[in-house]
């Protein structure tokens, strides 16, 4: 299921500066899953890990648009997202190596970063588990009476979850600033998503009077043109916005699904060729905002730091033991 229904935004008066600064972050998001994945096959890193590779356009597009003193949510599929939002390389990886410097003291792993400085208020292993913390902090903003806005993100594999649902009614009945971000990667787990989720996608939230509206995932200028359109009109007081983007996991469910079994090859290779970074890089060619010197320098550049966090995190120690039972709250 991959409906997409949207306009085409026009793109906001952006200058070259803004998208190497997008493709920087693209880049360093793929690099940082790449790597993590080494860690993992090499047995340097403890437990599994769901690599967003494929996505980045979509974490990177909607952070783009937000403040640093916005809030996210995340998911078991959160680094790209932490990143995004501005995630330090050397606690991220001090984090899944269950290194003292990481953003929880290495306690919560890959599926479990937060980073309240950042207004990433954390990731969740619980599908869907999020949709209240986020609609919750939308209430907060409300009774505070800021302009900020909660982002919500989650894959479609969550559209089988009843908070969801109750999160969104709650958010349109009393206008809250949320908008929630179903990253449709076209399966949840290893079921495809026609196997698992009826009727229209972005039907569900419009059945609330929830604005919602399906895009390409993959193109970074149209996430990032809706999604500063719909955050605007959040701050503004317009109330929640559900977002479709479809996009695709290059990799498998986790970094232990290699073989894939309950997906094509070709279907594989028909997605590979709209990589979100390599359509990208293409339009910032075309268009001359950069030459490919530029964008190889980037690469290299976020490769050297995500070598130098990696360094850092092998070298960092390990929590002391007295800590075992200081935050944690279940």
């Amino acid at each position: 299921m991959s409906e997409t229904n949207d306009t085409n935004p026009s793109l906001p008066d952006l200058d070259a500066e803004h998208w190497l600064q997008a493709y920087e972050q693209m880049v360093k998001i793929r690099t940082f899953e790449e790597t993590a994945n080494d860690l993992y096959t090499s047995a340097r890193m403890p437990g599994i890990t769901h690599l967003y590779i494929g996505e980045e356009a979509i974490a990177v597009g909607v952070c783009e648009a937000l403040r640093q003193d916005d809030y996210i949510t995340s998911t078991h599929r959160g680094h790209g997202h932490c990143l995004a939002k501005g995630a330090a390389l050397d606690k991220m990886f001090a984090e899944l190596l269950g290194k003292e410097a990481g953003y929880c003291r290495g306690k919560g792993g890959s599926m479990h970063i937060a980073d309240q400085e950042t207004g990433n208020l954390g990731a969740n292993g619980i599908v869907g588990g999020s949709a209240g913390i986020a609609t919750g902090a939308g209430m907060s903003i409300r009774l505070r009476g800021t302009d900020q806005v909660s982002v919500c993100f989650f894959g479609d594999g969550a559209l089988g979850q009843g908070l969801l649902y109750e999160s969104m009614n709650m958010a349109q009945l009393w206008k809250l600033p949320v908008i929630y971000v179903c990253e449709n990667n076209q399966y949840g787990e290893y079921t495809h998503n026609s196997k698992a989720a009826a009727g229209s996608m972005v039907g569900r939230a419009m059945g609330f009077g929830v604005h919602a509206q399906a895009i390409d995932g993959q193109d970074i200028r149209t996430v990032h043109a809706t999604a500063r359109l719909v955050i605007d009109r959040a701050r503004k007081g317009g109330g929640p916005a559900f977002l479709v983007c479809n996009t695709y996991r290059f990799r498998g469910h986790h970094v232990g699904d290699i073989d894939r079994p309950y997906r094509t090859r070709e279907e594989e290779a028909e997605w590979a060729k709209r990589d979100p970074l390599t359509l990208l890089e293409d339009w910032l060619l075309k268009s001359k905002q950069a030459e490919e010197d530029v964008l190889e320098r980037i690469k290299q550049e976020v490769k050297t730091a995500v070598d130098d966090a990696v360094a850092f995190a092998e070298e960092a120690s390990f929590p002391s033991e007295s800590e075992v039972d200081q935050h944690v709250y279940a």
